[in-house]
């Protein structure tokens, strides 16, 4: 072995035990309730000053993190060209990984199911997401998957959970605002797959939906909003299958000074459409009914501003650490067209780790 060669491994080794080892310090984040979370933003984005930020689903709480402040033992992340720590080590091929689901029964789904549809039925709802948490036991940790994971935005904080999001959120870039609502998933591998997603009428019908949403919800906050891309396809690759996710791209112009209300901007834009429905006051106490869990921080969102730039996503593809347990949290949106046991497969499928 040369010398190049070991120093690598060497590091990457010392790398894994520093993030998997048992911690002594305190979490040294504090939660943020919404009115805190919102001015922290102002006052950071309006003198240009670099932090993350992670909301939880509900907008009630939240972290903002100074760029200065980050501390890789507890939170490390990757958003496209944004990245801390900046000498992350490269994704590199794992060993065999053992993954095993032990999602909700069809039997226990159903009458969460059919009570979202019967919501739809009254009128009280267009589009309802769905979820449900998943036990997972696997031989990779929280840091394991966020390291060895191939994903658009990755997010990893210690003892807490792992996103491993294809989605994004909001991007900011100048005055433009884009959004880029996913709506449909499929297994890629099925014969016509992109034919079938794109034609089929429920999966139009759940997707225009959403873009409506998106499209008003980007309106509360700019102006000259319109559709740039409309049902485009992505490629994702998991551990268990490929899969093909459509997306649309809106976007507007924001004031001049919005720097200093970009707090207020971004909680006017939440929870975010994708992953609550519409209309979406109602939708949401349709899902808190429906679902008997807490999503907590899943589906919430998270990213970075740069001093000028914003990029963020929506957090799914999310793994949180509970107790001794991995519990992967997924779902779908639901509508008048939504067939059970599709829906129910559809939430299974979602259940992967982005890795090669």
């Amino acid at each position: 072995m040369n010398h190049s060669v070991f120093v690598f491994k060497t590091f990457c080794n010392f790398a894994h035990q520093l993030c998997n080892c048992k911690m002594t310090q305190p979490f040294p984040y504090k939660i943020l309730n919404k009115q805190q979370t919102i001015g922290q933003i102002n006052f950071l984005a309006g003198s240009h000053t670099a932090f993350l930020f992670i909301i939880d689903y509900k907008a009630t709480d939240g972290f903002v993190i100074k760029q200065d402040k980050l501390d890789a033992n507890f939170i490390q992340f990757r958003f496209h060209s944004h990245q801390y720590p900046k000498n992350e080590t490269p994704n590199h091929k794992p060993e065999t990984i053992r993954w095993d689901i032990f999602p909700i029964s069809l039997k226990e789904y159903q009458p969460k199911f059919e009570y979202v549809v019967n919501q739809i039925q009254k009128g009280n709802s267009f589009l309802t997401n769905l979820t449900q948490p998943t036990k997972v036991q696997t031989n990779l940790t929280l840091f394991d998957l966020y390291y060895r994971s191939f994903a658009k935005y990755k997010l990893w904080l210690h003892n807490r959970y792992t996103v491993l999001s294809p989605e994004s959120f909001v991007k900011i870039e100048g005055r433009k605002i884009t959004s880029f609502p996913m709506k449909g998933t499929i297994d890629a591998t099925i014969p016509s797959a992109e034919q079938i997603i794109l034609n089929d009428p429920k999966e139009i019908a759940e997707h225009a939906t959403i873009v409506d949403l998106i499209r008003n919800d980007l309106s509360l906050v700019a102006e000259q909003v319109e559709v740039k891309r409309y049902r485009y396809i992505d490629k994702l690759t998991t551990n268990t299958k490929d899969l093909l996710q459509v997306s649309s791209e809106i976007s507007g112009l924001l004031p001049e000074n919005f720097h200093q209300r970009l707090g207020e901007i971004i909680f006017a834009l939440l929870p975010a459409g994708s992953i609550s429905g519409a209309p979406k006051q109602k939708t949401l106490e349709i899902i808190e009914q429906a679902e008997g869990y807490k999503r907590d921080f899943y589906t919430g969102i998270c990213g970075y501003f740069d001093g000028e730039n914003l990029d963020s996503a929506v957090m799914i593809r999310f793994i949180e650490q509970q107790d001794e347990h991995l519990i992967f949290k997924s779902g779908g949106g639901i509508t008048a067209q939504s067939i059970m046991e599709k829906e129910y497969n559809e939430l299974i499928q979602k259940v992967y780790v982005p890795v090669c």
